[in-house]
Order: C-alpha cells, then structure tokens, then sequence
C-alpha cells in the first residue's frame, strides 16, 4: 500500500477569476511545499513569460504575481495514493477530490477553469461535474507543463497557454 499523499491550499485571493488546475503536486513539488516545483517543469516559465517575471524568482513573488494578475492555482485532488510523479500512477480508487462547492462560494469571481494537461481535466470530470453547484466556469484544457508530457515543444506549449491572458488586462 502507498502512503497517501495530500495536495496545497490554493494559491488564490479575491481578486481571482481564472484558476489553474493540476491534479496533485509531484513528488519535488511535496518535498519542497510548492506548487510545480521540480526543476523541469515548464510550469512557471510559461507563466513567467506571460506575466512579465523570472521564472526562478522566489517563490513568493512568483505567488503574488499569479495573484495580481487575478489567477488562483489548485489541484483537482485533496489526496491521493500515487507511487511517484506520474499522473497516470494514481490509485483511482484512492482519488478525494477537493471541496469546490465551497472554493467557488469563497472565490466567486472565478468564471474560467484552465486544466494543466488531460489528466487534472479527466480527474475533474470524474469527481466535480457540476463545478461545485454554481453556474458553471468556462472549461479549457492546455498542454501539460510537465516533463514528462513531451509531445509539444516548449514553443508550442506556451502558445496554446496565451489564451490564460484573453479578455484580461495587465494590472
């Protein structure tokens, strides 16, 4: 039996109208206590190019910058059996998703959900499909920024996540 693993507090404040959804942090992310926090992960290097910061800065300004510009960042899953990284490692019998009915209540400008690749979206679909009773966000699943999703290259990656930034301003 693998141990059980937990996910983060949202990364998120009032101001947030779009969120960024994992399914569960990684192993380097647990050890570190950050969201995408193995080195390979293209996680905030894409968001450090659309939002105008060094991806290597601390991890308290790169936060602050995600919730200036109105973005909130979770994981689909409070916890979770999983040997390792991989996504497609995860005991589904093992999956408790988090509470969204009362992170929209709390969070309630939020009108966009971004799936960070196909598995936060399939795991979502799986265990949150009414988007927590309110009416429901916009859905967009992107590329994943993982290493191990290798299908795109970085390039094309960011491209597709530009649409984070449609229909919104820079603060």
């Amino acid at each position: 039996m693998n141990a059980v693993i937990q996910s983060f507090p949202p990364i998120a404040d009032a101001r947030a109208t779009r969120l960024i959804l994992g399914s569960m942090p990684g192993v380097a992310s647990l050890a570190a206590g950050q969201y995408y926090a193995h080195p390979q992960n293209a996680f905030w290097r894409i968001i450090g190019e659309l939002l105008g910061f060094a991806p290597d800065a601390p991890y308290a300004t790169r936060v602050l910058a995600l919730r200036r510009a109105g973005i909130a960042v979770w994981d689909v899953l409070q916890c979770c059996e999983r040997p390792g990284s991989l996504d497609s490692a995860i005991l589904r019998d093992s999956e408790v998703a988090n509470d969204f009915a009362a992170f929209f209540a709390q969070y309630p400008l939020i009108t966009e959900v971004f799936f960070n690749g196909g598995a936060a979206q399939a795991c979502f679909a799986r265990h949150v499909a009414d988007a927590g009773g309110r009416s429901n966000p916009k859905l967009t699943r992107l590329p994943s920024t993982s290493p191990a999703y290798a299908a795109m290259r970085y390039e094309q990656k960011l491209a597709v996540w530009r649409q984070l930034l449609v229909g919104t301003t820079s603060a």
